[in-house]
């Protein structure tokens, strides 16, 4: 049983506790918070739980792993601190703000040799496996990946509040907060485009609201849309050049249905999860049991490549966080 604690008290972490629970494999020791109350509220559901306002002192008490779903721009310090404390680490996308500390915590971690995961939750679902193998055998001319959904923070925004989310010093924005999942979808199908373009409709702060981008690959452009002014029905689609295949969505994918050029339907084997972050938390504990070894290493290569691809498409739309300000 991994002994987890927690480091930030939003709605994620809940449901992250509550799918982790599930497997089996999990049990809540301690959470971290800056405010001693909001922690103990955060625990009032599990029973007794250790508290703690200072970081050191929660990273030192007898944890396995740490869950990091702090605001963005929060996540590389707390991840490296935990990592020098010898804890495997388990952080919520976007794990970083820039490529160059995805490569410093990949380091640590192997110095330290505890495990690093980023939380994408659909690049581990096993919807996305099955899909993955169905494309090993099509010739891929196209893809068009779309999330989009309306953020419970906007009114705040309109009223003239700054959210977390929409904030630059905590390196929000619809790019980072749902792009990243169609990056994870495209690159962790078809691997690193060799070019990428994002253009987006933003705040004086420059953090975007709503975007357009496009991965460029040698035979094929893969087109990724984010917002969270708008919601989006749109499915996934990805173009063959014997048929086209839609998914129901870019994350949580429960349906996917493939209709060549003559008509013929071939409906995927999916078999939805009871909790859609259930299938991470499963995965990543057979890692660190040192069951996943191959896959892991692929893991951290496509989280590098999907920071480095995140990086250049908010850099061409001139997206700046604060520390990239100053």
């Amino acid at each position: 049983m991994l002994r987890l604690g927690i480091i930030g008290t939003s709605w994620i972490s809940h449901e992250f506790i509550n799918a982790a629970h599930q497997t089996g494999h999990y049990h809540l020791q301690a959470v971290y918070s800056r405010k001693m109350k909001t922690a103990q509220d955060f625990c009032e559901p599990y029973g007794v739980i250790s508290c703690y306002t200072d970081l050191v002192d929660f990273l030192d008490s007898e944890l396995d792993v740490v869950y990091i779903a702090s605001p963005n721009s929060l996540h590389f310090a707390q991840a490296k601190l935990a990592i020098l404390a010898k804890k495997h680490v388990i952080i919520e996308k976007p794990a970083v703000t820039k490529p160059s500390e995805w490569k410093e915590l990949v380091k640590l971690a192997k110095e330290h040799q505890v495990y690093l995961f980023e939380a994408a939750r659909n690049y581990q679902e096993t919807a996305f496996q099955v899909v993955k193998d169905f494309l090993s055998n099509q010739e891929i001319l196209g893809a068009n990946f779309t999330f989009a959904k309306y953020s419970s923070k906007l009114p705040a925004l309109l009223a003239g509040e700054i959210p977390n989310i929409f904030s630059d010093v905590y390196a929000g924005g619809a790019l980072m907060d749902l792009g990243v999942y169609c990056l994870y979808l495209a690159i962790g199908f078809f691997g690193a485009p060799i070019s990428s373009h994002y253009t987006a409709q933003q705040l004086p702060n420059s953090v975007d609201l709503y975007g357009q981008g496009v991965l460029i690959y040698p035979e094929f452009q893969v087109a990724i849309q984010a917002g969270k002014n708008i919601t989006s029905h749109l499915p996934a689609e990805i173009y063959t050049k014997t048929g086209t295949l839609t998914l129901n969505a870019v994350a949580a994918i429960n349906q996917a249905q493939f209709v060549s050029h003559s008509g013929e339907v071939i409906d995927l084997p999916l078999t939805p999860c009871s909790h859609v972050m259930q299938e991470e938390a499963e995965v990543f504990a057979h890692a660190i049991a040192g069951h996943k070894e191959a896959a892991y290493l692929e893991w951290l290569q496509t989280a590098e490549q999907v920071h480095e691809t995140l990086y250049q498409m908010r850099q061409s739309a001139g997206i700046q966080f604060k520390d990239e300000k100053e």
